[in-house]
């Protein structure tokens, strides 16, 4: 934590990070996200399902690199989702959820030590 941010804790000046604007239907292979969770944009995301999407949250990943840790929902369970109709949506994204994986965190171990001859 760098002394801007002690600064601003020790004051209480912190400010809740706003929700972007809903925004246009994201292209095909772009990721986004709602809290933890996560998906990609599969074909056959249509304009009612991504304005759903939206409503509860959903928004594109447009920062580069995203540090943040998701869990991704299964994509065949995506395809069922684009699938279904309206009145499915909710069930299916909440079964997605209930499915959806951590993705796993790279770690660098120490080096082994080197064998002088």
């Amino acid at each position: 934590m760098g002394a801007f941010d002690g600064f601003r804790s020790l004051f209480k000046i912190r400010s809740e990070r706003q929700r972007p604007p809903p925004g246009p239907k994201p292209k095909l292979g772009a990721k986004i996200y709602l809290h933890d969770v996560r998906m990609a944009v599969q074909a056959g995301l249509g304009d009612e399902l991504w304005n759903w999407l939206q409503e509860l949250g959903f928004r594109e990943i447009t920062y580069s690199p995203d540090r943040r840790r998701y869990r991704d929902l299964p994509p065949s369970l995506v395809t069922h989702l684009y699938d279904a109709p309206p009145d499915d949506w909710r069930p299916l994204l909440k079964k997605a959820i209930r499915e959806s994986s951590k993705r796993p965190s790279v770690s660098v171990g120490a080096r082994p030590a080197r064998v002088s001859s």
